[in-house]
């Protein structure tokens, strides 16, 4: 597995996360077999949040005994102080750790997000105490629109964006570029998501694909040209769909030797883009 060295997170990570969603409402002798999978394959990156069903809880287990040399991420949606420090303290509790290597503001959408987490009694305050008491080592973010992004971008000096960098919304629309130039400039640790998805969700990815909120590429061949456009654009790690599957093509993407993205590709990527719908629009609904 590829590797990259990110000073601001003070680690080297696997280009290819493991998103917790994947063990979620799996059996734990599944959860268990795909961490060791996981593990077997060079990640060192795992990533789980409280609104992933069950996945802490399933997650925690499966981890055990192997915490060390593992980076593990968590993440809140909660605005407030007390409801984001209970979940910290749950969300602990269910990994089975002291510490998480890295904490994150969740799926921030729109500036009255970003203005509660920082105004009185936000959930910021539970960040920088946790933090000063060595419960987290670093913080970052993820959000699902430029809007937020660029203002939490000025708010404070995070470690790490998570952010839909996707090649439908980036070479139709140019989501997220600005979003990409800013965080690049800061030296952040820049984590893709959405990376492997491919249009909103479709009424057969309910049975297809219960854990995606959206309609993932189908096609190898294709998501192999998505995720090479991905890190193309700067991005340091990729977390696939939250499928073991989609884990197995990431994997067996990041394995390959030659991750450049040729002219053809590129072109096939653009023609693709151009006829079908983005994710993500430019602002927040």
């Amino acid at each position: 597995m590829q590797k990259i060295h990110i000073d601001k997170l003070n680690h080297t990570l696997s280009r290819v996360a493991f998103g917790g969603v994947i063990v979620s409402n799996e059996t734990q002798a599944d959860a268990n077999n795909f961490v060791t999978e996981a593990l077997d394959a060079g990640i060192n990156y795992f990533d789980v949040a409280p609104t992933y069903a069950n996945a802490e809880e399933r997650l925690g287990p499966a981890l055990n005994g192997k915490r060390n040399g593992i980076f593990l991420a968590c993440k809140t949606e909660d605005r407030t102080r007390k409801g984001s420090q209970e979940l910290l303290e749950k969300s602990l509790k269910n990994l089975q750790t002291d510490y998480f290597d890295l904490y994150q503001l969740h799926a921030v959408y729109n500036l009255a997000d970003v203005e509660q987490t920082f105004g009185p009694n936000g959930a910021f305050e539970t960040y920088v105490r946790a933090k000063e008491q060595g419960y987290i080592k670093h913080i970052g973010f993820s959000a699902h629109s430029t809007e937020a992004a660029l203002a939490l971008l000025d708010y404070y000096d995070f470690d790490s964006i998570m952010f839909p960098f996707n090649f439908v919304s980036l070479l139709k629309n140019d989501y997220g570029s600005f979003v990409l130039k800013k965080a690049l400039e800061k030296k952040m640790g820049i984590i893709g998501i959405k990376s492997m998805a491919y249009s909103e969700k479709q009424p057969s990815d309910a049975i297809d694909h219960p854990k995606a909120w959206y309609h993932p590429i189908e096609d190898f061949e294709l998501a192999k040209k998505a995720v090479k456009y991905t890190f193309s654009r700067g991005i340091d790690v990729i977390v696939p769909p939250g499928d073991i599957n989609y884990l197995r093509w990431a994997i067996k993407i990041l394995n390959q030797e030659n991750l450049s993205l040729s002219e053809g590709d590129l072109e096939v990527l653009k023609a693709i883009a151009y006829q079908t719908v983005p994710l993500f629009p430019l602002k927040a609904k």
